[in-house]
């Protein structure tokens, strides 16, 4: 039995399906499978999800096909401003797109790099001591700066090098507790219950 994870970059494929399985892989009686389908960003990810979930949502060995999309990005109604106002908007333009019954869309707040927020201590010291100064709420920082933006300055500034998203986010998430992330990222925490939920 397995679980088919839509996501909308190679960061996403490369770090969450072992990530995931961190936190669910304990709490069940046998591991369950990830397996990854990757976009080339969130435009491609809506354009494509319909015909390609549909493929994945008749197989009888999926629990689940779990579509995940960062909340910054995408291009929103102009009244549509705050998390609160963006989120349900989001989540309600990919289950339109897909009705299935095992279809189940979430948005990362405000992006996947949030959740390695959670845990400043997996970051080079000069990074950890200004995080644990700036960031009290992961998925609290903002479309203004969200945590990929944030992290891209804070490397070119305090390690004067680039923040690779394909290699950078994928080390870190490797070092990522899922259990410290679970409990500071509220987000994060409705997406695991659900498939625990369904793994169950």
């Amino acid at each position: 039995m397995k679980f088919v994870l839509f996501v909308e970059g190679a960061s996403e494929r490369k770090s969450l399906p072992e990530f995931f399985k961190r936190w669910l892989d304990p709490k069940l009686p046998a591991p369950v499978r990830i397996a990854p389908v990757k976009a080339e960003g969130w435009r491609d990810f809506l354009r494509k999800m319909p015909r390609k979930i549909g493929e994945h949502v008749r197989d009888q060995n999926v629990i689940g096909v779990i579509g995940l999309l960062d909340l910054s990005g995408p291009e929103y109604p102009p009244e549509k401003r705050t998390v609160a106002e963006r989120y349900p908007w989001l989540v309600e333009q990919m289950q339109t797109k897909v009705a299935a019954e095992k279809f189940h869309p979430f948005a990362a707040v405000h992006e996947l790099e949030a959740w390695l927020l959670s845990d400043p201590t997996i970051f080079p010291p000069e990074i950890r001591d200004t995080l644990l100064s700036k960031v009290s709420s992961p998925e609290g920082v903002n479309f203004d700066e969200p945590p990929k933006k944030l992290l891209t300055r804070l490397y070119r500034e305090k390690l004067k090098k680039s923040y690779r998203a394909t290699v950078d986010t994928v080390n870190l998430f490797a070092r990522l507790d899922p259990a410290k992330a679970y409990t500071k990222c509220p987000y994060l925490r409705s997406l695991l219950e659900k498939m625990l939920e369904l793994a169950k």
